[in-house]
């Protein structure tokens, strides 16, 4: 099985370049060992104007039988193994030879000529033989939104007898202006996608794999539902797993902010207010007395972080379904891990959700709870989308109890180790006075038809009043009227 990649250019921006970004001179053959085989890259042309490079995967045969055998061996059958496409038509035996051997043009690095990198190349590929389950519309499907111009004509069962009809293969031409780097992780990705099968275990790390070879693409891809459940063999948790670190990034691409400053529900390195544990400790028992006080027994944690809130609610068997709600998959694998997610028997795990989930947005999942939980949550959210939380929280969500925490800025002074001015966390938007949270939590009761009253958090300074100031919402007895009169009038009372 094999591929090529061209390209073209000029005296000043010579063809052969592709050798640097490659890593592999264009004057030698060179071989590589991989587990099934030798991977030979070779230039069958090599000029200014110019220049292909050429990857030929020659299978071992006995290798692939001893290593498709036992735990993910995907050939299906005994005979299968001995008789199949492997060794000619472009498959994940393939897309691992090409990430091996280019690893480092797959990574985007250059350290001879770093700016050849990020310089689009005009490309051309060719996969002469290519499995394609879903056949030549599924292959233009996955590659033209990604910017490549596509030619995938099947190839016939036998020339000779052209009523047989088409076989499942297509000899697959790219061409398009691409960075070398992205059109390597688009084969790396789709090559296996196409085959719908993987010459391997397919296990947890291969999500990893997976995103950060569809890093910038995978996204926004319109078949990136197909191409996660293929890529990871169809295995529902992992492909939960993926798309909602893929929704996660969609999420940053809407606001307009990094990942990693979207998901940074879990700061090792910042000194937070959860570090001195008596006042963590004081605010998840201030927390559970309220919701015990209210009655509730469906519980939100919304923007629950590692979890410390729903291990503490799911000790007291009151509380009869505790979901917690992160925008952080990160934040939310460590959550699972500290309440013991896939170790709890049957009846405690139907008590216990975590759901991937921004607060700005509404969310049919989290209607029809007691209460809800916004701990040390509102001061993480920029000011101007403050009413896109309070909507999808008091508006849609509606639970009948809200309790809400924050830190008290007026408190701040008696932090020895905190500097003048400075917030408690580095990725707090504000931080209020007592009169500022009582001024927002009064306006969103009055807009929501609830009631509000508060409670200290913590000691309960006479100068400077608590460290966390708590603001426990209920519907107020009033949520009819109010609804009445701003609900559309019925027929009814138009014809009154």
């Amino acid at each position: 099985m094999f591929l090529t990649i061209s390209t073209t250019g000029t005296p000043e921006r010579p063809a052969s370049d592709l050798g640097f970004l490659l890593h592999k001179h264009p004057d030698r053959a060179q071989a590589f060992s991989t587990s099934h085989g030798t991977a030979h890259v070779f230039y069958p042309e090599a000029t200014a104007e110019r220049c292909t490079a050429a990857l030929l995967l020659e299978v071992d045969p006995v290798a692939l039988v001893r290593r498709t055998k036992g735990k993910g061996g995907g050939q299906g059958t005994a005979l299968a193994q001995y008789v199949n496409d492997r060794p000619y038509a472009a498959s994940s035996l393939l897309a691992v030879a090409l990430g091996g051997v280019f690893s480092s043009a797959l990574k985007g690095q250059c350290a001879a000529r770093p700016e050849l990198v990020t310089r689009p190349l005009p490309l051309r590929v060719v996969v002469p033989a290519l499995p394609a389950r879903g056949g030549a519309d599924l292959v233009r499907a996955l590659f033209e939104p990604l910017g490549w111009r596509v030619d995938a004509a099947p190839v016939p069962l036998d020339e000779r007898f052209p009523e047989w009809g088409d076989s499942r293969y297509v000899r697959l031409v790219l061409e398009g202006d691409q960075r070398l780097s992205d059109a390597l992780r688009h084969l790396y990705v789709l090559l296996p996608v196409l085959d719908d099968a993987k010459h391997y275990w397919v296990s947890a790390d291969e999500v990893d794999k997976l995103l950060r070879a569809g890093e910038g693409w995978l996204a926004g891809h319109p078949e990136q539902k197909l191409i996660t459940s293929r890529y990871l063999a169809r295995r529902w948790s992992l492909t939960r797993q993926a798309m909602e670190r893929l929704e996660l990034a969609r999420l940053a691409a809407s606001d307009d902010t990094d990942v990693e400053e979207l998901d940074n529900a879990v700061d090792e390195s910042a000194d937070t207010e959860e570090r001195p544990v008596p006042l963590a400790v004081q605010r998840r028992e201030a927390i559970l007395a309220a919701l015990r006080t209210a009655g509730a027994q469906r519980v939100l944690d919304l923007g629950c972080g590692q979890g410390q809130l729903v291990r503490e609610l799911l000790k007291d068997p009151r509380f009869t379904e505790v979901v917690g709600v992160d925008v952080s998959v990160r934040a939310l694998t460590l959550a699972a891990r500290r309440i013991g997610l896939e170790r709890m028997g049957e009846r405690q795990a139907a008590r216990a959700a975590l759901f991937q989930g921004s607060l700005a947005y509404t969310d049919k999942r989290l209607k029809g709870y007691d209460a809800a939980v916004l701990s040390e949550v509102v001061e993480h959210v920029d000011p101007p989308r403050l009413p896109a939380l309070e909507y999808a929280v008091f508006g849609a969500a509606r639970p009948a109890t809200v309790l809400v925490t924050t830190p008290n800025v007026e408190y701040n002074v008696r932090w020895e180790s905190l500097p003048a001015g400075r917030v408690r966390h580095g990725d707090h938007r504000f931080e209020w006075t007592r009169a500022e949270f009582r001024s927002w939590a009064e306006q969103v009761a009055r807009q929501y038809g609830y009631t509000v009253a508060y409670e200290p958090v913590g000691p309960d300074d006479p100068e400077v009043g608590p460290p966390t100031q708590m603001a426990v919402f209920t519907v107020g007895t009033d949520q009819e009227t109010s609804t009445a009169a701003t609900a559309p009038a019925t027929k009814e009372e138009k014809a009154a």
